[in-house]
């Protein structure tokens, strides 16, 4: 496992309690990147430094610090421009890394569909893009124009940087088709009866966790920052025998890289068709407030602000004797996913929040219609069927909308109970 110097900027904005924070966080994903830290330097300014990010003396300081410790790597706990990841690179020797670079490489890893490798491929190239620019130019690296005579043409950094704008365009391609696939699965669960629910949160707060133990399903779940990224959907039943689906969603973090949030808009927008979303919270975390404020600023980014939301906060389990009665804003739910605590009691409250008003009717259906039969199961809940000789009889029970999509279909002689 790579070693490496973890560094951080106190400006006048921010508590040496909160650097130091983010900083555990940065540890946090590190390792999961695959790079154990061996110290952390942190540096008080009131604003960056246009140069060093850290000032030329800390730089120093760095420097000194990665031979001593014989590290490989030092990785800022912000975003470095271009020109001061060039800079610091040139006086440390050494590789220089910030925490995009870090969060893209952990999504790059652990990205499993084609989609989220799209995703973060594009991210990437957006990332190294702005750096190109102030890579070094030479300046005989140029093309000519037409003919023998040599023009000033087109520079190799000019070159690079257009091809690179073409990947990225072809990749825009390869994820809108992905999006129309993708729409087409969605449009196929508008119609059906199923009122769609978005599991969101900081990352490692449990989302997976809970999705499993709602859907009493296998999903995959670990105790790490980022341990899944794909979407993933799970039919959930609800106490009153109502059925939903259930879809986890990418952690959040704390300054999530812009490229990242646009790469995995697409992914996101499973948020913005749903009824409900679950705002899941680790409630043993002491900076949970700021975790929840970084959530709702993407959620309002992604547009999301509007949507009903059910918080819910989870690992109850790590709290401390007593620890239950630890005072909620009204309406939120306090579970563990993990040991399955209070989980009834928040199916209850998704129940009372997304499930419309149901109403029963009674239909006849004769045996032939089999494709209509097919459409009324997917629209309804079906409470009982009563065969005769050549038709069915069925009770069911929808909203009001699927019942006037259900009408459309059979266009025949309905009964009303």
């Amino acid at each position: 496992m790579e070693k490496v110097i973890l560094a951080a900027l106190q400006t006048k904005d921010k508590t040496k309690l909160e650097v130091e924070n983010s900083l555990g966080e940065l540890e946090s994903l590190c390792l999961t990147a695959g790079a154990k830290s061996v110290a952390k330097l942190l540096q008080k300014r009131d604003v960056p430094d246009a140069a060093y990010f850290v000032g030329r003396g800390k730089a120093l300081k760095i420097k000194e610090e990665l031979e001593r410790l014989n590290a490989g790597a030092v990785v800022f706990d912000d975003v470095l421009k271009p020109l001061q990841q060039r800079n610091l690179e040139k006086l440390i020797g050494k590789k220089v890394i910030d925490r995009t670079r870090v969060i893209l490489d952990i999504f790059a890893y652990r990205a499993r569909t084609k989609e989220g490798k799209l995703q973060v491929e594009r991210a990437e190239m957006t990332y190294h893009l702005a750096r190109l620019a102030n890579r070094g130019v030479n300046m005989d690296s140029q093309t000519g124009g037409i003919g023998t005579r040599r023009g000033p043409g087109e520079r190799k950094i000019e070159s690079d940087k257009r091809l690179i704008r073409d990947a990225i365009a072809a990749l825009d391609e390869k994820i809108a088709k992905i999006k129309e696939r993708r729409d087409i699965q969605r449009s196929g669960r508008s119609n059906s009866d199923l009122p769609e629910i978005a599991i969101a949160g900081y990352t490692n707060a449990g989302k997976s966790t809970l999705l499993k133990c709602l859907s009493k399903s296998e999903v995959y779940a670990d105790d790490r920052l980022f341990a899944t990224l794909d979407p993933l959907t799970r039919k959930v039943k609800l106490p009153g025998g109502r059925t939903v689906l259930l879809t986890d969603t990418v952690g959040f973090i704390d300054k999530l890289p812009r490229d990242l949030t646009a790469a995995f808009r697409s992914t996101m927008e499973e948020i913005l068709r749903a009824k409900c979303i679950l705002h899941v919270i680790d409630i043993s975390n002491p900076y949970r407030k700021k975790q929840i404020d970084a959530v709702l600023k993407v959620l309002s980014d992604i547009g999301a602000q509007d949507i009903p939301v059910i918080t819910v906060y989870n690992k109850s389990d790590r709290l401390e004797a007593g620890g239950n009665n630890v005072a909620l804003e009204e309406d939120a739910c306090l579970i563990s996913a993990k040991n399955s605590f209070a989980i009834k009691e928040l199916l209850e409250k998704i129940e009372n929040t997304v499930i419309p008003r149901h109403h029963v009717h009674k239909l006849k259906i004769n045996y032939k219609n089999q494709k209509t039969l097919c459409k009324i199961y997917g629209l309804s809940n079906v409470k009982s069927e009563l065969y005769n000789k050549k038709d069915i009889l069925l009770t069911v029970e929808s909203s009001d909308e699927n019942w006037a999509k259900i009408k459309n279909i059979i266009k025949g002689d309905i009964k009303n109970d």
